[in-house]
């Protein structure tokens, strides 16, 4: 009691944000999860349903498609975009000429500070097989006629899996070439002594020094695995929808378009409660606790 007082007007300034949390974290949290038993209505009575809403969504089978996609087009983003981003600065970290270096950072880290309404639609121009670039190069080097990359449901994923990649690569990027320049210089020193070339530098300092930043990276990239919207809101259509709509798209469509809120609350849940499974899981088998 005497800290709180001593230090009552760092509490008073720590106000406003619990506040923040609580009017808009924690509570539609806990309104959520009473929605999810509930049969949800605007007006009228909202009765109480128990499990049903869960069970219809683990009975749906659309729900598990949107499951499967889910896995299959995050689980590739997840693999390909945590190693795209280790090789990309291993690379500039071997230039030496620190103009090219911020001018290669500027355009791969650009995409990642625009919405996925821009990036989509700029890949939706340049994929198109009228005049987008893509076709317009394939044609030019000798490709018989253009590919409906946004219309066939061979190339859906690799699309939604290759722009995922390439928005964020750059910023991940970032964050891995300053964990390489916060790298003690003397252990480069060290090891150039002991006869080590370029690669054994690589291979034996850089990479481990890195361990820890590349936890926290795949942390974060698997706690929103399971959260893909905006990217498939705005890329997906009709023609490939069966194999690029994720749960996210599920809720939308329950909760959203049919109004079946009490259903999409579920899905929401059962969502969140795979992301915690996943996330320790994963915290489990690379340790993350420890150094």
């Amino acid at each position: 009691m005497k800290a709180i007082v001593k230090y009552r007007a760092v509490y008073l300034m720590m106000l406003p944000i619990i506040a923040y949390f609580l009017i808009f974290a924690y509570y539609p949290l806990v309104r959520g999860i009473v929605i999810s038993f509930q049969q949800f209505r605007l007006i009228g009575d909202r009765p109480f349903v128990g499990l049903d809403n869960y069970a219809q969504v683990l009975k749906d089978s659309a729900f598990w498609d949107t499951f499967a996609n889910t896995l299959i087009i995050g689980g590739s983003i997840l693999a390909i975009g945590f190693i795209m981003p280790i090789a990309l600065a291993l690379l500039l970290n071997e230039v030496f000429a620190s103009w090219f270096k911020k001018i290669v950072q500027m355009v791969v880290y650009l995409p990642h500070l625009f919405s996925w309404v821009v990036v989509g639609g700029m890949w939706i121009m340049m994929l198109s097989p009228d005049t987008g670039i893509v076709n317009q190069l394939l044609l030019a080097l000798g490709a018989e006629k253009p590919i409906g990359f946004m219309s066939q449901e061979a190339y859906a994923r690799p699309v939604m899996v290759f722009t995922a990649v390439w928005k964020e690569v750059g910023f991940t990027c970032i964050l891995y070439l300053a964990a390489i320049v916060s790298i003690n210089p003397s252990l480069y020193e060290a090891a150039r002594i002991d006869g080590a070339n370029r690669w054994h530098l690589v291979r034996y300092v850089t990479l481990p020094q890195l361990v820890s930043t590349m936890k926290v990276v795949l942390m974060l990239h698997v706690m929103s695995v399971l959260k893909m919207f905006d990217q498939i809101f705005v890329m997906r259509n009709g023609a490939i929808a069966g194999k690029v709509d994720v749960i996210m798209m599920y809720t939308y469509q329950k909760g959203i378009l049919e109004f079946q809120i009490g259903m999409a609350t579920a899905a929401g849940f059962l969502v969140i409660l795979a992301t915690l499974i996943i996330t320790f899981v994963i915290r489990i088998l690379i340790r993350y606790d420890e150094e």
